[in-house]
């Protein structure tokens, strides 16, 4: 199997054809987006990601990655495309649904099929090897292999997790788990485990169904400290000295692609009611909304009131905005007809326009901390103070300095 083709050039699918195309193999990476592959036959990246330009570069310069519009005929078929949440809370799949069509027309005996995209337990045998038998006549585990390997990376340091991080691999049979597996050897320095197809798929989704129940257990002890006057990060602080808890932090909400979207994939094909994911799944999606109650209230008082946010990624030190829950913040701070400046140097893609930093303090009466970029630490509390109206803040991740921002004469705010 030596032509790979990898569908989907976005934050997995793109570092993935760089490192199959460094470890040998001839690689075509699809993609829909014109403009994608514009810059990418220009040379240039279309994600911010620490490691990725340099293998990209080399994986381009070498021959090995090619980029295209066009599906064509392979040895091993990748998808890596987005599943995002619906409205009514269920898996978009139609990207899956086109990628495997495209697939279906290009795919011969003895081919390898991989599913990485993130889905419901039965989508890879279900949606993918249903839209192939349909279209090819080729039953999956006799005719093709047909696998399911989830990403399990963090941003900021895809590149790294892709290569040493622990892989699960799901066939349809053994022979297509295996067959997937010397793929993913070629460059993976963790383990790979081989398990089937519906296993493989739920994994990915309880680890991080697991994480937002555990934020949604943080963020409610913080609302119930808030109820008796105690610091909800002295609590966690002393807990997490027990050595078997491991409390996360609360914060304004959750995003990313991951942990909001994941936990619904669980509840998708089942008739569960009343269930614990749901439940907590509703707590961490109103923590934007108690937060802009919070500063609503503290501005009532002023006349024309403007609220300045610093950071509107998901999470530190990234630019990646997706789900971000300052949207709904803003959105609620912006129906009360308060005015709002969002500085933020990394953030992409973010539907409301961003200010530099003096421009979004000026006048301003209080900021809200979203994501505690390590760059935000740099700027002196006195030239905040100085630009700024009201000298507030809100700090949704206890980042700042509690002691040095009140010596500057703020009145501090935490969650």
């Amino acid at each position: 199997m030596k032509k790979i083709c990898v569908i989907g050039l976005g934050y997995i699918g793109l570092p993935t054809a760089c490192i199959l195309a460094n470890s040998g193999y001839d690689v075509l990476g699809i993609d829909i987006n014109d403009k994608v592959i514009e810059k990418l036959k220009n040379g240039i990246p279309h994600i911010e990601e620490p490691e990725l330009k340099d293998i990209f570069e080399n994986a381009i310069k070498s021959g090995k990655l090619k980029v295209s519009k066009v599906i064509e005929e392979s040895d091993v078929f990748i998808i890596s495309v987005p599943t995002p949440l619906t409205k009514e809370n269920k898996a978009e799949l139609s990207y899956v649904k086109s990628a495997s069509t495209g697939i279906s027309r290009h795919i011969r005996k003895g081919n390898l099929v991989i599913l990485e995209s993130t889905s419901p337990p039965g989508t890879t045998e279900d949606l993918v090897g249903g839209i192939i038998l349909k279209n090819s006549g080729l039953k999956a585990g006799k005719d093709y292999f047909l696998s399911f390997c989830p990403e399990r990376v963090l941003p900021g340091k895809i590149i790294d997790e892709l290569i040493n991080n622990n892989r699960i691999i799901g066939g349809i049979n053994k022979e297509s788990a295996v067959k997937a597996e010397e793929i993913y050897n070629s460059f993976v320095n963790g383990e790979i485990y081989l398990t089937d197809l519906k296993t493989a798929e739920l994994v990915k989704l309880a680890e991080n169904t697991y994480r937002d129940i555990n934020l949604a257990f943080s963020n409610e002890l913080s609302l119930i400290c808030s109820e008796y006057n105690i610091d909800v990060w002295d609590v966690i602080k002393f807990a997490n000295m027990h050595p078997r808890v491991n409390i996360l932090n609360p914060g304004p909400g959750v995003g990313g692609h991951c942990i909001p979207v994941d936990p619904w994939f669980i509840l998708e094909n089942i008739k569960m009611k009343e269930t614990l994911i749901e439940r907590c799944r509703k707590i961490n999606k109103k923590m934007p909304v108690i937060i802009a109650g919070k500063v609503i209230e503290l501005l009532k008082d002023r006349s024309d009131p403007k609220v300045t946010l610093f950071g509107v990624s998901y999470k530190e030190n990234i630019g990646d905005t997706r789900e971000s829950p300052a949207v709904p913040i803003i959105e609620k701070l912006k129906s009360q007809g308060i005015e709002v400046s969002i500085y933020d140097p990394l953030a992409e893609n973010f539907k409301y326009k961003l200010s530099g930093l003096e421009e979004s303090l000026r006048n301003s009466d209080i900021i809200i901390l979203m994501a505690g970029h390590d760059r935000y630490r740099d700027i002196e509390p006195g030239y905040m103070g100085k630009l700024m109206r009201t000298k507030m803040i809100f700090d949704t991740r206890n980042f700042f300095n509690r002691e040095e921002i009140l010596r500057h004469g703020f009145k501090y705010f935490s969650i």
